[in-house]
């Protein structure tokens, strides 16, 4: 009696392991990079990720950190293929293939309008931290270039910026990636290009394009 007493707890502990088991998501991910919430599946190396600017704002490069004079464009948008989605708390990697800007207007002096805001020099790297940091970098040898083309009185002209990198934070209550007054160098360009330019931008929710736009989450 004892030994089929045994055997019957055993078999009814066998049961209900496989019955949490079976409630218990199999791919619930411990990832970087998940889709749908901090607990979803995890972001696969090879997806899409895509975001524009967060509604409401705008995408700036103005001549100073605190001013506000520059170039504004109310269009933005990035995309970018995963290449490394480690277990968290890690870094996950991703390409950045393109980065485009729209809807562009200047209040500089001179400036009659702005032709196009250009992303040169890609792809470059994104690493997105557990700890909410973004750096986007350069492939080596290169560096992070921007070409402003502006209509001014003088006809049109090339306004060249460059950074070595550029440094972000991740949003978690809304799913954004936020660059705040990044500093570029002017490379090249006539008098009325200014010196410096800060880029400031928030991008929000990135999506999983691959996963039919799901929601990007940071861990």
């Amino acid at each position: 009696m004892r030994t089929r007493t045994r055997t019957a707890l055993a078999l009814a502990a066998a049961v209900a392991g496989l019955s949490v088991a079976a409630v218990t998501p199999a791919s619930a991910a411990d990832t970087v990079l998940t889709v749908n919430s901090a607990a979803g599946d995890a972001v696969a190396v090879g997806d899409v990720l895509s975001a524009s600017l967060a509604t409401g704002t705008v995408a700036t490069l103005y001549s100073s950190a605190t001013g506000t004079s520059g170039v504004s464009c109310a269009a933005s948008t990035f995309t970018a293929s995963v290449e490394d989605n480690p277990a968290a708390p890690g870094t996950a990697t991703e390409s950045v293939s393109a980065h485009t800007f729209g809807t562009c207007t200047s209040n500089v002096l001179g400036v009659l309008g702005v032709t196009s805001v250009t992303v040169n020099n890609l792809p470059y790297t994104s690493a997105v931290g557990s700890d909410g940091t973004v750096v986007i970098t350069p492939a080596e040898g290169s560096t992070i270039q921007t070409t402003v083309v502006l209509r001014t009185l003088l006809g049109s002209i090339n306004c060249v910026y460059q950074a070595p990198s550029l440094s972000g934070t991740t949003g978690a209550d809304d799913n954004s990636i936020n660059f705040a007054s990044q500093p570029f160098t002017k490379f090249s360009g006539s008098s009325l290009c200014f010196s410096s330019g800060y880029f400031t931008a928030k991008y929000a929710p990135v999506q999983d394009v691959t996963q039919g736009g799901a929601t990007v989450f940071v861990n």
